[in-house]
């Protein structure tokens, strides 16, 4: 093989290197339709908030009174004072009561406790898939999807499309189990000769504690973040 061969089948292996990366490129943005997402009974038990936790009703065993075979130590009682002999003072005279004053307390027993070190606060945990629950309001259709963070936008209904950025879940030392989303959502209509970029319609964090507040309100479409899946 001469090297004016190597040199042509150099140029053709790195076209095709660059096409690829172009195809991938291109098919990592075009939107995929959303599909329900599978039943997750544990993660709806541990979103739902009016559960009560768990508690054991079995408290600890108590041992029955009994007389016990130990040996019993009658400890010796202390004598009894003697009675103050009385004092009598004269007529006119004055007689001078002293008052036992406490001992001093030492420094030691009064000194205020060390304080603990507050504990650093605890860290949100992020997920790879976003639970997303859309409606349509033309169409009554509802459907609960999963987008990946950083993956393919995915389609609902003909024209909405959502992207997911990030999902965190709410550190153990927060007051309320919480999923948090930044989500990305546009409109694109369906079935276009030349696609054109999508409008975009929300962009920011939505919250699965309040999805009145903070998710989608679209003429068209309502849509809101449900979890978090890894």
């Amino acid at each position: 093989m001469t090297l004016r061969h190597v040199l042509l089948a150099g140029v053709v292996v790195a076209g095709l290197a660059i096409s690829g990366a172009g195809v991938a490129s291109v098919l990592m943005d075009l939107p995929q339709d959303a599909t329900p997402a599978p039943a997750d009974p544990i993660g709806d038990m541990l979103r739902d908030t009016t559960r009560t936790p768990l508690q054991n009703p079995q408290g600890p065993a108590t041992q029955p009174q009994g007389q016990s075979n130990s040996p019993t130590i009658i400890m010796p009682t202390a004598p009894a004072a003697a009675p103050a002999t009385p004092v009598v003072a004269a007529q006119g005279e004055e007689v001078a009561v002293q008052e036992e004053l406490p001992d001093e307390i030492p420094a030691e027993e009064v000194a205020p406790a060390p304080k603990e070190p507050a504990s650093p606060p605890g860290v949100r945990q992020r997920r790879r898939i976003a639970v997303i629950q859309a409606v349509d309001k033309t169409t009554a259709e509802t459907m609960r999807f999963e987008v990946e963070v950083g993956g393919r936008p995915v389609r609902f209904g003909r024209t909405l499309l959502f992207k997911a950025r990030a999902c965190e879940v709410s550190a153990s030392d927060e007051m309320t189990e919480d999923a948090i989303a930044y989500m990305e959502v546009g409109v694109q209509p369906r079935g276009l000769a030349a696609p054109t970029e999508a409008r975009q319609v929300f962009k920011g964090w939505m919250f699965a504690s309040s999805p009145s507040v903070s998710g989608l309100q679209h003429p068209v479409y309502d849509a809101w973040v449900v979890g978090c899946k890894a």
